[in-house]
């Protein structure tokens, strides 16, 4: 009996230690699922070789995201870019490009491009942190800039030590008045506000310290609070007066507002989906208000800062148009159409006439505004014939057309022939591409900084007008020249990765626009994977370019200090 007690004893020791060994085995495997969950990091790889310039191949791009897969990215030669729709594979990793060609005696500098671009970190999503958020965090745009003296400001406001150093005490005393100590509006136009500025910042309007913040390097600084007050300012300012803008060939027209502030009006005048039709000429299409907002857009996140900031904005046709412009020709357009809608057209070159009218709904339009420029008489710029211009002529081609060694005849030439202008040029090349803008027949400088400056990237009303075809062309400076900023290209690589997508970006960029929850996005979906098909193919080039010449790179890095800028989490 006693025996038998003992085994039941036993057999209950036995049974309980195997349910507490079961629980304790399923704790571990929650534990370890939960574990495995975590997005972790992976060890960046090594590459047995490297270039002496950074590669444009999928090995930078390694450990961005665990879905990445590989395929081969699309070849082409180094004329002709891919022009039909790629799929996804070519946006995902290239498992046959981890061996790169070339020279083992810069393998320092190529991980220390990987670390730029964060090659070897995954990027985790953090709970209220966006991909836009993400990417202007990153260190590629934080880099350091150099610190600017006096003259590499565009303007600047006289100070009384200023004032003191004129030739006559007439001229020292009209300073102190206008200048010095206060500002004041003499006009006595009606509907203008009475303002007075002086010297401290606090007292400019957005549009005043936009016009201050012009340096030798760009025409905005992307952290300076002063652009989301410049935004929202343009979008909901009272106007008042609109005349238009003479020169061009298209209708647009110059805003004023009460506290002397103005910008750019571009009208809305085809839907916004609609695409070029593939049979018209490039200088025969319409201008398109949306492109404006999103040529500001793509400049920012590409890291340029060269297009002046642009929003959308409803106004009313009848209310801020019709009745305050003091423009007798621009009045004398205006007629109600057949359905009851308010319509102008304007006088221009082209595409102004009852055929080509610009309509509201009655009266509700949507527009563009841009925030102008300083005054000419403040500010002179240059207008430089691009040497890539098109011919603007149905039959004949440009010579860069004709001649592939056309870019080896551009670097002989000034001012071209020293500093970064060619390279400059190029980042606008990219930037046309990127947008589909064959447009590009001039840009502008200011004078006031010489050839050591940026290019001014104005005029993007052409742009974004087909989804469906890519024109490679455009990109012929950065194909006959092989040359790139490597600051432009390893940006261009970030955006190419799925953390950052380029598509993705912009699409958050664009929402953020005061008019975006009001109406229909400003680019559409075709639009936005048209960006990423496209970045993929001047990438490409860039491959190519390489493997052709070798050493593409002007370097803009020098100094930036990696321990000081550390990677994204």
């Amino acid at each position: 009996m006693m025996r038998q007690n003992l085994g039941r004893s036993t057999r209950s020791i036995y049974l309980a230690l195997a349910c507490l060994s079961l629980t304790l085995h399923l704790l571990l495997a929650f534990f370890c699922l939960s574990v495995l969950q975590t997005a972790c990091v992976l060890p960046a790889s090594s590459s047995s070789s490297s270039s002496s310039m950074p590669r444009t191949d999928t090995q930078h791009h390694r450990s961005v995201s665990h879905s990445s897969s590989s395929s081969d990215a699309s070849s082409s030669s180094s004329q002709k870019l891919p022009t039909s729709p790629q799929n996804d594979e070519h946006h995902k990793l290239n498992a046959s490009t981890l061996h790169l060609k070339g020279k083992d005696d810069f393998s320092a500098t190529s991980e220390r491009e990987k670390k730029l671009i964060g090659t070897g970190q995954v990027i985790q999503k953090v709970k209220g942190r966006s991909k836009l958020e993400a990417l202007f965090d990153h260190p590629l745009y934080n880099l350091p800039h150099p610190e600017l003296r006096e003259d590499d400001w565009l303007l600047r406001v006289k100070t009384n030590e200023d004032a003191s150093d004129t030739e006559s005490e007439e001229e020292e005393r009209e300073d102190d008045v206008s200048n010095d100590s206060e500002w004041q509006s003499a006009s006595q136009e009606e509907g203008y506000d009475r303002v007075a500025w002086t010297s401290d910042v606090e007292t400019h309007p957005p549009w005043l310290r936009f016009h201050l913040g012009i340096s030798r390097w760009e025409l905005y600084n992307r952290k300076d609070p002063n652009l989301a007050q410049l935004t929202h300012y343009l979008a909901t300012q009272r106007i008042h007066s609109a005349v238009q803008k003479t020169g061009g060939t298209q209708l647009k027209l110059l805003i004023s507002f009460p506290n002397y502030g103005q910008a750019l009006l571009k009208p809305m005048k085809q839907p916004r989906d609609a695409e070029t039709d593939l049979n018209l000429f490039y200088f025969s299409d319409f201008e398109r208000h949306n492109a404006e907002i999103a040529a500001f857009h793509l400049d920012r996140l590409l890291g340029f800062n060269r297009i002046p900031p642009a929003v959308g904005r409803l106004i009313n046709v009848t209310a801020e148009i019709r009745e305050i412009t003091t423009d007798h020709r621009l009045s004398r357009t205006f007629f109600t159409s057949p359905v009851g809608n308010v319509c102008f057209y304007g006088q221009c070159e082209y595409y102004c006439s009852t055929e080509h009218p610009v309509c509201g709904r009655p009266h509700a339009l949507e527009v563009s505004l841009a925030a102008m420029l300083p005054d000419l008489t403040l500010a002179p710029r240059r207008s430089w014939r691009s040497p890539w211009r098109r011919s603007y002529s149905r039959t004949k081609l440009a010579q860069w057309e004709k001649d592939p060694t056309y870019c080896d005849t551009v670097k002989q030439t000034p001012p071209y022939d020293h500093g970064t202008r060619l390279v400059d040029l190029i980042d606008m090349a990219v930037l046309d591409f990127l947008m589909g803008n064959m447009d590009r027949h001039h840009y502008e400088t200011f004078e006031k900084f010489g050839n050591e400056t940026f290019l001014l990237h104005l005029d993007n009303g052409r742009a974004f007008g087909r989804h469906s075809r890519d024109e490679p062309s455009i990109l012929a400076p950065l194909q006959q020249c092989c040359r790139i900023h490597r600051s432009t290209l390893l940006r261009l690589r970030l955006l190419s990765l799925p953390g950052f997508r380029l598509s993705d970006v912009m699409r958050e960029s664009l929402a953020r626009d005061p008019l975006a929850g009001a109406v229909a996005p400003f680019l559409s979906e075709p639009h936005l994977s048209a960006l990423d098909r496209r970045l993929a193919a001047v990438l490409q080039v860039v491959r190519t370019c390489q493997d052709q010449h070798g050493d593409v790179i002007h370097n803009d890095l020098e100094g930036y200090d990696e321990e000081h800028h550390p990677q994204p989490d």
